[in-house]
């Protein structure tokens, strides 16, 4: 019964370097938020730039890309219409960028609890299969028996660690892009209305 704590923990750590390898590819800043998407806000100015923003966005998939788009599809709607629209669409990216970050959570619980729990048993065992004799003549068995129930404890903390040292990087990273994004998407949004309400001034005033 020992060795299914001990393979449990290592199962537990290979699934924690998965995901923190996954993530930490999936969350990489370029990924979400290409410079040359960014650029493209940066550099809009007319509507005559739509198109251009719109095949930079098609050409660099990403979470970014997506919201500009989706933004880009419903120009027609009022301003604060359209931004509403898009924080609803955010939230549904940012889902996805949190994705996995709750495996890395619970990992972070429950690691050290089975190294607790496999130590307990470990020394249940131990004590249990002593008797009086074997008490006086074989203490090193006695003390192996400790170290290696102690093992449990200690691999689990080494899990439960780099676990929470990621899972706090990485919700930290996605508050970081989710800022950037949405800084990014207002920009854009009052680049683009700002156009139109100059153009609908200059067209009532030259009907006057």
């Amino acid at each position: 019964m020992d060795i299914f704590f001990i393979m449990a923990l290592v199962v537990t750590s290979i699934v924690m370097v998965a995901f923190l390898v996954e993530r930490g590819l999936a969350l990489r800043w370029n990924k979400v938020i290409p410079p040359a998407v960014a650029h493209a806000v940066e550099n809009y100015c007319t509507d005559n730039d739509l198109p251009r923003l719109r095949g930079v966005a098609e050409a660099h998939p990403s979470s970014l890309s997506r919201l500009l788009l989706f933004a880009s599809d419903h120009l027609e709607w009022p301003r604060n219409e359209n931004r509403e629209l898009i924080e609803t669409r955010a939230r549904h990216e940012m889902t996805l960028l949190e994705r996995g970050l709750v495996v890395l959570e619970i990992i972070v619980g429950i690691a050290p609890l089975l190294g607790l729990v496999g130590t307990i048993y470990g020394l249940i065992t131990l004590f249990g299969g002593m008797t009086t004799a074997a008490s006086a003549t074989d203490t090193s068995k006695f003390a192996g028996g400790i170290s290696l129930a102690l093992n449990a404890t200690l691999l689990g903390l080494l899990i439960a660690i780099p676990s929470l040292v990621g899972w706090s990087y990485y919700t930290k990273k996605v508050e970081n892009l989710g800022i950037e994004m949405a800084s990014l998407c207002e920009e854009f949004l009052r680049k683009h209305y700002r156009t139109q309400e100059t153009v609908t001034a200059l067209a009532e005033a030259g009907g006057r």
